[in-house]
Formats: structure tokens, C-alpha cells, sequence
């Protein structure tokens, strides 16, 4: 209780301390950049094959996207700020220890996967060095996210061991939140800047709150220029190459997750874990290597995550991502 006090009242300073420290009204516009961003993640490369094992991602940002009504419930539309509106789509799927067993292996992780799109808005302020993103989350998890034939064909053509126990899933639910996250920077050189984040979201997949560093350190542009590239136009006195290492520590306090205990509307999943089961602290790190000349940039990361739940292992996977602007 007192870790969620304390991460929900950090998040709230931080907001209010953003909200009071405004640009001049008339640097107040929305981002003439068009980006589009595609993550792939997978925990093969560690020689593993459970808990979170593969996962995709599709990020666009439009102007066009300023229309959308849902913009009217985002946080951050009265901020004098640089916006930038955005879809990102996320596919993810979860597994067991083992997945060559045919049955459930109860106190392990259920069969879940899910996918939805979150409509967000970024008010990003580049004077104070701070940014504000609030965000939609809509879609559904389930068998209809298709995540046992996804697998197993991925499987059949790298001919690894079939997995057996999808039909075991949580079953299909509606994926409905609202996430709200806060970047302040507490240092930064030319060289290396130390940026404080907090996030958190309420909804039917995921309720947390959470608190982090970032680090980055090496040739680069300002992390509050702009999202990490930018049109031909926004990149007129930026480092045209970048190369610099960057890592992530956040910790996590967690209310419910839906791939472990089922979803919230539809209680008839065969397996899913008791709220005791789960743990409430979670810790994450990641870290890796990107690299960007002009409006492209690619990032292979790596990422640890403690135990999920009572009795389960930490896990590790590989994440690659490229963003195009143009």
C-alpha cells in the first residue's frame, strides 16, 4: 500500500509540475513529423521459450490524427506544448514454463495473449525539458487475438517443439484503459542526459503505477527534440547521425493483470491464477544501442523483468525497432 501511495502521488507531482510551467502560447503546435515504427520482441534468442514470448508492435503518427474525438478525454490538450497524435498497436502472447505439455500446469502462468490499439497524444515541451503522454487503450484478448496459430506455425517452419496448451487461454474479453505517463529530465551534458519517468493504467488488461530512470548516453540529440526522429524539416540543426547506448530501471506496483487472472467481463476462463498468486512489485531493466542517420532509426534492446508471480522465474527477451520519418 505505502508503494502505491508514494508512485501515485510522484506521478501526480509530476503532472501538476508540468501543467504549471508553460511554453510561450505561441510555441503551442501540433508536429507536422509523419512516423511510422515497427517492433518485433521475442525470448528465443536467450534460449527460452515461456512466460512473455513474442510480441509486435506498429506505431503511426499523423497530424491528420489531431481530428480524432477521442483526443477530448486525453490529458494534455491545454498544455502550451508540441503535440503529436498517434496510433500504436500492440500484439502480445503469453505462456507457460513449458509449453509441450497438454494440460494445464496449474501455479504456472496461464495461455493469454491480447491485441489492441492505444490512441494517444504527446505534449511534448522541449524548453522544460518534460513531456506528457495520455493515451486510449481499445481492442480484446483471447483466442480471437490468434495467437495459437500464430505460434504454432512459427514453430512448424523453425521446426521447434509444438505448443499444446492454448486451448487451455484465458478467454476473449474487451481491452479497455486509459494510461497517462510523465518524462522530466533530472540531468543531462551533451553527451549523456538522466531522464525520470512515472506512468500509470487503469483498465480491464493492466491497473499499475510505476516509476523509472532512463540513461542515455553518446552522440545524440536532445531526448526532448522531438520522439527520436523527425521529418526532413524538424531535423534543420540536429546531429544528422546519432549512435549512443541507453538503459531502463523502472519498478512497478501492480493492481490486476488480465493475462494472469482472466479478464474482467468473461470469468469462464479454464485457467488463471488467484490475485495472492501475482506479485505486487515488479522491477524492470533494459538496455541497448541506438543508432539513426536522418529521419531513420534502428534499436535492438534487450530486457530483464523479476518474477510476475508467485513461484515463476525472472525472464529475459530481445526486442528489435526501426522508426522511419518522412
Amino acid at each position: 500500500m505505502r508503494y502505491w501511495l508514494s508512485t501515485l502521488l510522484l506521478i501526480f507531482i509530476l503532472i501538476e509540475t508540468g501543467r504549471a510551467q508553460k511554453m510561450p502560447p505561441d510555441s503551442s503546435v501540433v508536429s507536422s513529423d509523419h512516423i511510422i515504427a515497427y517492433s518485433f520482441a521475442n525470448d528465443a534468442f536467450f534460449r527460452t521459450d515461456y512466460y512473455f514470448t513474442q510480441g509486435m508492435t506498429l506505431n503511426v503518427v499523423l497530424p491528420v490524427l489531431a481530428k480524432s474525438p477521442v483526443n477530448k478525454i486525453l490529458l494534455g490538450g491545454k498544455m502550451a506544448a508540441v503535440r503529436y497524435y498517434g496510433v500504436k498497436v500492440f500484439y502480445d502472447g503469453f505462456t507457460p514454463l513449458r509449453i509441450q505439455d497438454a494440460f494445464i500446469r496449474v501455479g504456472d502462468r496461464p495461455y493469454a495473449s491480447y491485441i489492441y490499439a492505444s490512441l494517444y497524444r504527446v505534449a511534448n515541451q522541449p524548453q522544460q525539458r518534460q513531456r506528457l503522454t495520455a493515451g486510449l487503450d481499445i481492442g480484446f484478448m483471447g483466442p480471437a487475438a490468434g495467437a495459437k496459430g500464430f505460434q504454432t506455425k512459427v514453430h512448424e517452419l523453425l521446426d521447434a517443439p509444438t505448443p499444446r496448451g492454448w486451448d487451455y487461454q484465458v478467454q476473449n474479453d474487451l481491452v479497455l484503459g486509459y494510461q497517462l505517463g510523465f518524462e522530466k529530465q533530472l540531468l543531462g551534458g551533451k553527451f549523456a542526459e538522466l531522464i525520470g519517468t512515472a506512468r500509470t493504467s487503469v483498465g480491464t488488461l493492466n491497473t499499475l503505477a510505476a516509476t523509472g530512470l532512463l540513461l542515455r548516453m553518446g552522440k545524440m540529440n536532445p531526448y526532448f527534440r522531438n520522439l527520436g526522429v523527425s521529418s526532413a524539416a524538424g531535423r534543420a540543426g540536429g546531429q544528422k547521425f546519432q549512435l549512443y547506448a541507453q538503459g531502463r530501471l523502472e519498478g512497478r506496483a501492480v493492481g490486476y493483470n488480465a493475462t494472469m487472472q482472466g479478464g474482467i467481463l468473461n470469468r469462464q476462463s479454464p485457467y488463471t491464477l488467484r490475485a495472492e498468486q501475482l506479485k505486487r512489485t515488479v522491477v524492470q531493466g533494459s538496455g541497448g544501442v541506438v543508432l539513426a542517420y536522418g529521419g531513420l532509426r534502428f534499436e535492438p534492446s534487450a530486457t530483464w523483468v523479476s518474477p510476475e508471480f508467485r513461484g515463476g522465474r525472472a525472464h529475459r527477451w530481445v526486442q528489435f525497432e526501426v522508426w522511419v520519418a518522412f
